[in-house]
């Protein structure tokens, strides 16, 4: 992964635990299962290109022309997906948080363009923090306050409530980035 770029780096990990349970559900039938809540929340943000493109994978479908039509970020998944279906060794691994230092400009790009009626970043913020919030520590906590950052909270005692130094930090970033953004 590290000779990709950055911001397909910053997509992959952060999309790491569906990359790597959907591989998972193409190898073994039973882990299927635990990937339909994954794929139901997609749906629910509306990635429904995103969720088709799963299930054709998952049908057998696996070659690039499936690639044809998908937005910039579902193209990395997808990419992923299939590179890990061919070698294992090219899965992000899901339990290591996404890159500190790209996810503050990201996530605030994001922001900016939800609260400018950009119904695409909303989708993938609500998707994002969802994910966000099914893992632990400091990125649970972020994934719980987009929502709030979204609104236009900005103050940093409400969002870093329970964070350690390093979610303090990302927050800060975060918060930092958005007032750069808003005076553009």
């Amino acid at each position: 992964m590290t000779n990709l770029p950055e911001k397909d780096q910053q997509v992959r990990q952060t999309h790491a635990p569906l990359i790597c349970q959907v591989v998972k559900a193409c190898q073994n039938p039973q882990d299927k299962i635990a990937l339909q809540p994954m794929l139901d929340v997609a749906s629910q943000q509306n990635w429904t290109e995103l969720v088709a493109t799963i299930k054709t994978i998952i049908a057998g479908k696996r070659d690039v022309e499936i690639l044809n039509g998908l937005d910039e970020e579902d193209s990395i998944i997808i990419s992923a997906i299939l590179q890990g279906l061919q070698n294992p060794d090219t899965l992000p691994d899901p339990s290591q948080q996404s890159s500190p230092a790209m996810a503050a400009p990201g996530i605030a790009h994001m922001i900016i363009a939800a609260s400018k009626g950009d119904a695409q970043a909303l989708q993938a913020l609500g998707f994002m923090a969802d994910q966000m919030t099914n893992t632990q520590g400091d990125m649970r906590l972020l994934g719980g306050n987009i929502k709030r950052l979204l609104d236009g909270e900005r103050d940093l005692d409400v969002l870093c409530k329970g964070m350690t130094t390093s979610g303090e930090t990302l927050m800060i970033d975060l918060v930092n980035e958005l007032a750069q953004l808003s005076e553009q």
